[in-house]
Formats: C-alpha cells, sequence, structure tokens
C-alpha cells in the first residue's frame, strides 16, 4: 500500500500524496501543499465536473472540512511550470459521486485553480485525470481566505520554503511580510495593502549557513531594505540589494554553534552589528565596517568557557539610554553554564554583568529564553525569565525598581504555571494595554496587577506581527497564519526609522502617554530563542481614543516628541525630524525616501510623485543653503559635503517633498 510521506524538494517540504487511484482509496488532505507522481489510478474521475471529455485513469484524494469556511485547491505553483492539469470535486460516496467545483485551465498556462465552500464534517472528493497529462505535479490545498475562527483566531495558508521563522516588512511599505528561507532562496509572502498576499520566491547565493537555530533581521547596509541573517554552525549575512528585489551573501568561515542571534548597535556608531549566542564557547559578535563587512570578535560579552548562551536579548533595563544585554543560559542544573547573565551597557564601550547583584537573578534555572516588558506600565521594563526544565527551578517573574530587580514570582500565576519551554516572549495580543507572555502552550494574560492567568490558544510560539494590518498581533506557525479576530481595544503601531542612529531605530525606546498611562517599548532585532518578530513596536490603548503624545528616544540620542497623533493607526517616525508619516491608512509609504544615511558620495532619492523640472536644494541645520544639486537616474552628488546633518528640499510641479539625510 502507498502511503504519505514527506518529500524533500529543493528547499522546501511538499507532502508526497500517492494514492492509490480509485475513490475508495482516496488519500486524506489537509490544507498543505502535496505532490503527486503519476495520474495512472485505474479509476477515472466520473462524471466530469469541468473539461468536457473523459479520461482513462485517475488519482484520488479525500478532504475532510473541520469548519465551515472555503478552500482553493490549486497547481497554478512556479514548479509546475504551466503543466496542464484538471481537476474533479465531488460530495456523496464512492459510487455515487455528485459533481461540487472542479478546473480545467483557469490558472497560469494551463494550470487549474478551483475554489469553493466547505461545511464541517463533510467529506469532498478531489481527483485528476490525465486527459492533458499523466506526469506527475505538485498541487496545493490552502484556505480561499481566513480560515475557520478557533478561540479567537482565524487561519490562512501561505507558500513557505524550508525555514519560516521570521515576519518582518521586506519592500518597505510599512506592512509586515511572512519570510521563509532556504540555502538559496527566499519566499516572501508581501502582504497587500488591501488584504492577502502577494508570493514572490527570489533566488539567492547559496547560504553555506542556514537558521537551523535562529534568524534575525533588519537594515545592515542603511539603504533602506531589511537583510537577513542565518544562525546555523557559523553565520552568513543575506543582504538585500538597493531596490530590495535580491540579495547577495557573505558567508563568514567561523565555526559557532549558534543560539539566539541579534542585530544591535552594540558600539552605537550608527550602523547595525551582530551579536551570536555561542552554545560551547564565550559568545561573539561582528562589528560593521562602514556597512560593507563586519569583523569578528569574540570574548567581552558572555564569558563562560563552555557557553551554555541561549536566549539574548538587547533591551535597556536601566533606563539610562544605552542598550543592554541579559542572556538566558542553559547547561544542567548545577552548571555554571546555567547561571544567566545581564551585561548592563557602561555607556563607554564597557560591559558589566550586574546579574549577581539582582535578587536570585544568578542562580541556575534552566532557560532559553526571556520575556521582557514593562509588564506593571510605570515606565521600565521587568522580565520573566522561562524554564526550559524544571530541574534547576521553576520559572521567575521580576519586576523592575529602577536600580534592581524583585523576584515576585509568588502569587503572580508564573508559580504556578507547569509549561516549559525554549521560547518565552511578550506582547501585547488582545490589546488592552498590558503585556501578556505567550510560551509553553499557553498565553499567559496580564490582569493589570503583576499577575497572570494561563488562557489556552490555537497556535504555539512562532514569529509575530500584524499580518492582515488591523492592529491586532497575530502568529505564524510554518505555514500556517493565526489571525488575531480582536476586540473593540484602541491600538497604535510606531514605525521607527534613524538617521543618525542605524536604519531601523533597534534600540531605541518608544513611549506613549495616554490619559490611563504610560507604555513603554524597545526596538528589538531577535527576541524569545529563534524566531524574528516585528519591528514595529505596537501598543494597545484598551478603552483610550486619545495618545497624548509619542516620544522616542534614539540610540544617537536624539529625542523626538509627537503630540497628539491619532489611534487605530501606524506612525511612521524620522528621527531628528517634526514631520511624521501619520493616517487613517496604515499601509501609507512616506512620500520621500533618502538612502542611504549616512551617505558618502551619492545620496539615492525615491518618491512617488515625479520629480522632473523640480529644484532641488540642500540646507544645513542653520538653514544656509550649501548646494543646489541635480537629479541625475535618481541620486544626488553629496561628496563635497562636510559631515553632518541636512534638509534636502524639492519643489516642483508635483509640489514641495522635503527630508533629512546625514553625510557621513
Amino acid at each position: 500500500m502507498n502511503r504519505l510521506l514527506l518529500l524533500p524538494l529543493i528547499g522546501a517540504a511538499a507532502m508526497h500524496a500517492h494514492a492509490q487511484g480509485t475513490c475508495a482509496t482516496a488519500i486524506p488532505v489537509s490544507i498543505a501543499t502535496y505532490y503527486a507522481d503519476q495520474i495512472d489510478g485505474p479509476e477515472a474521475p466520473s462524471p466530469i465536473c469541468s473539461g468536457g471529455t473523459p479520461a482513462t485513469m485517475g488519482r484520488w484524494y479525500k478532504f475532510t472540512a473541520t469548519a465551515d469556511t472555503s478552500i482553493t485547491i490549486t497547481t497554478d505553483l512556479p514548479q509546475n511550470g504551466g503543466t496542464d492539469t484538471r481537476v474533479q470535486v465531488y460530495t456523496g460516496t464512492c459510487g455515487n459521486l455528485a459533481c461540487y467545483a472542479g478546473d480545467d485551465d483557469s490558472g497560469s498556462g494551463y494550470t487549474s485553480v478551483t475554489s469553493f465552500q466547505v461545511h464541517a464534517g463533510t467529506a469532498y472528493y478531489i481527483a485528476f485525470d490525465n486527459r492533458w497529462t499523466a506526469n506527475g505535479f505538485t498541487f496545493q490545498v490552502k484556505y480561499s481566505g481566513p480560515g475557520p475562527v478557533v478561540d479567537g483566531y482565524s487561519t490562512q495558508y501561505v507558500p513557505t520554503n524550508g525555514v519560516a521563522y521570521c515576519v518582518v516588512d521586506m519592500n518597505n511599505d510599512g506592512l509586515d511580510d511572512a519570510v521563509s528561507v532556504t540555502s538559496n532562496t527566499i519566499t516572501i509572502n508581501y502582504q497587500n495593502p488591501g488584504g492577502g498576499f502577494t508570493t514572490t520566491t527570489l533566488n539567492t547565493p547559496t547560504a553555506t549557513n542556514t537558521p537551523s537555530w535562529s534568524i534575525c533581521a533588519g537594515d545592515l547596509d542603511h539603504n533602506g531594505y531589511n537583510d537577513l541573517v542565518y544562525a546555523g554552525s557559523g553565520v552568513s549575512f543575506m543582504l538585500a540589494n538597493s531596490t530590495g528585489t535580491g540579495y547577495f551573501a557573505i558567508n563568514q568561515p567561523e565555526y559557532i554553534f549558534c543560539q539566539r542571534s541579534n542585530m544591535v548597535d552594540i558600539n552605537n556608531d550608527g550602523k547595525l552589528d551582530l551579536f551570536v549566542c555561542h552554545d560551547v564557547q564565550p559568545n561573539v559578535y561582528y562589528l560593521n565596517n562602514n556597512n560593507t563587512s563586519w569583523a569578528w570578535h569574540q570574548g567581552g560579552l558572555g564569558d563562560t568557557p563552555d557557553g551554555g548562551n541561549y536566549g539574548s536579548i538587547w533591551i535597556d533595563y536601566n533606563n539610562d539610554g544605552h542598550i543592554d544585554l541579559f542572556i538566558a543560559k542553559c547547561r544542567g542544573a548545577g552548571s555554571p553554564a546555567s547561571i544567566d547573565q545581564l551585561w548592563r551597557n557602561n555607556g563607554d564601550g564597557t560591559f558589566t554583568d550586574m546579574a549577581p547583584q539582582m535578587a536570585d537573578m544568578a542562580d541556575y534555572q534552566q532557560s532559553w529564553s526571556s520575556a521582557w516588558a514593562d509588564f506593571d506600565n510605570d515606565g521600565d521594563l521587568d522580565v520573566m525569565v522561562g524554564a526550559s526544565s524544571f530541574t534547576g527551578g521553576g520559572h521567575k517573574l521580576y519586576r523592575n525598581d529602577g536600580n534592581t530587580f524583585t523576584n515576585i514570582t509568588p502569587g503572580s500565576g508564573f508559580d504556578l504555571y507547569n509549561g516549559t519551554n525554549i521560547e518565552f516572549i511578550a506582547r501585547d495580543f488582545d490589546n488592552d494595554g498590558y503585556v501578556d507572555v505567550l510560551g509553553g502552550g499557553m498565553l499567559m494574560k496580564n490582569n493589570g496587577n503583576m499577575t497572570f492567568s494561563p488562557v489556552p490558544v490555537p497556535f504555539s510560539n512562532g514569529p509575530t506581527g500584524d499580518l492582515n494590518n488591523d492592529g491586532f498581533i497575530d502568529v505564524q506557525n510554518g505555514n500556517t497564519l493565526y489571525l488575531n479576530g480582536g476586540n473593540g481595544n484602541h491600538w497604535l503601531k510606531v514605525i521607527t526609522k534613524g538617521v543618525q542612529s542605524n536604519a531601523n531605530g533597534i534600540g531605541a525606546r518608544v513611549q506613549v502617554t495616554t490619559p490611563s498611562g504610560i507604555q513603554v517599548r524597545d526596538i528589538v532585532s531577535g527576541d524569545g530563542f529563534r524566531y524574528m518578530s516585528s519591528l514595529t513596536a505596537h501598543f494597545g490603548l484598551g478603552s483610550n481614543t486619545q495618545v497624548n503624545q509619542v516620544v522616542v528616544r534614539w540610540p544617537s540620542g536624539i529625542v523626538d516628541t509627537i503630540a497628539n497623533p491619532p489611534v487605530n493607526t501606524t506612525l511612521t517616525v524620522v528621527e531628528g525630524q517634526s514631520g511624521i508619516t501619520t493616517g487613517i491608512a496604515a499601509t501609507e509609504v512616506e512620500p520621500l525616501s533618502l538612502f542611504p544615511s549616512p551617505a558618502h558620495n551619492t545620496l539615492n532619492v525615491i518618491a512617488r510623485k515625479d520629480l522632473a523640472d523640480s529644484k532641488i536644494t540642500v540646507t544645513d541645520p542653520a538653514g544656509k543653503v550649501v548646494a543646489m544639486p541635480g537629479l541625475v537616474r535618481g541620486t544626488i552628488d553629496v561628496a563635497h559635503l562636510a559631515s553632518g546633518l541636512y534638509l534636502l528640499r524639492i519643489e516642483g510641479p508635483s509640489g514641495v517633498l522635503s527630508g533629512k539625510f546625514v553625510k557621513e
């Protein structure tokens, strides 16, 4: 008897659906991708629901709906190259089938696409025939739109290849995308402004290291598009080109038993560096050499000889404006490699481990990750250190008291919580204004008083972001998106764009003040243990319909304050600029994009308006005009400018545009 098995494709995993070729032996399928070997089964589909002419052989599958929804059967996939297929869909029983749906040539080329409603508990027979080809091909069963709602979340299928660990904006349109990678491809499900996704698979140079342990994202070279770093037995940089439509690889030769990786500006020079936890040696980091290469360093940020470094996260725990490092460690109870570390950034290029001074933070608890957030909304970050095993102790919840932490686990709910995991993250899933904790197979809901209650959810940990632009946090598990059904609570999203600081504003502190109080978020590349989640700061506002102000404190020391922004929208805050992008449409793209910043010899200028016959002026911070350059193929020459901050102004038939940039 043939059976369902996994067939490894190039960088992908499709299910090998080799049925026996009759209705009675139809193989069960679900929401997934499958490969049909040959259309050579003895029972040809009958009656013919689409395409007219009968066939002589068939392949049979059976989909049993678990909820009332709609699904799509499609062979319109890149790997099929337009292969001519035909599909019939039936209800009823074998020997007494009735046509329900079908298609011959609705897809590109001669492929098949059919969508139809399904009802819970009903079986639908799907049959392909050999009318046009008997050769094998790939087909997908997917939800036509959002799938059935489970515990307040609807599901939606997205195509993935290889490792699906990343949700981040890849085309700089302000919307989170779902990203998966193999050693030589990147598949991006670009979120469409009106909903749904457009899927593109880009070929890349071969990465010698794939993200078997973690992935992180950020604009490493300040060109306006997010790059990726794969962490496995070493690291591979995968850098986006100047249009975000292609990538090139930098494969680092050093061996690292990688765990959590983070992009962060360690030396605060305005350029993103890379930090990587090492499981069997002291930690490593790569300092950015002018956005073209990264220099290897080992030691100084976690020097335990035998490693045990697992879940790193870079946050400002003491509110001094310098980004600090916490490392969740694990190597078996009683091992020094299990003692967590809290590295305070002294602001002079040195770091000091403060964990031994923080209650019982430096004990033998085994942890792979920690969830940092201002759980009590008092303006500083608290932490829940999640246990991956109870051998060395249970979960720990610490309240930040300014210069120290207090263990408040007893009575918090985490003292009774017995779910262990390698992934714990902090998000406000219900937008009530209090940050929850996801991990261990449960959502621990913040009750608003530093206690937490377990709430079942239909998903496990995965990368998070707003994948339908409705202001609520969604979760990806492989090729399934769990879309948060939301509620009546209000929200605000903040996108940070650095100028003197790194391009994403990673390490920036965003503070939102409402009539109910304050909330803070740090912009982080890589939290939990494995996944890369959105770089957009997300705030639940509860019943508040007013935001008094948003304050962004940048790694450079610059502070931007925005008064009375609207709620239920997305703000784009550009470092050092009084003007910001706001609006009801959270998908609005900035009208003028200037990059790279800092610029060296040339500055790229991109706008949605026609810039022909425009006058361009460059002024210094004092308002003095220092240049009136011409625009040549979308660039201006800035080589002669001195280092510093400048305002570029464009006046023309389409109106006036302006933006700031830094000359290095």
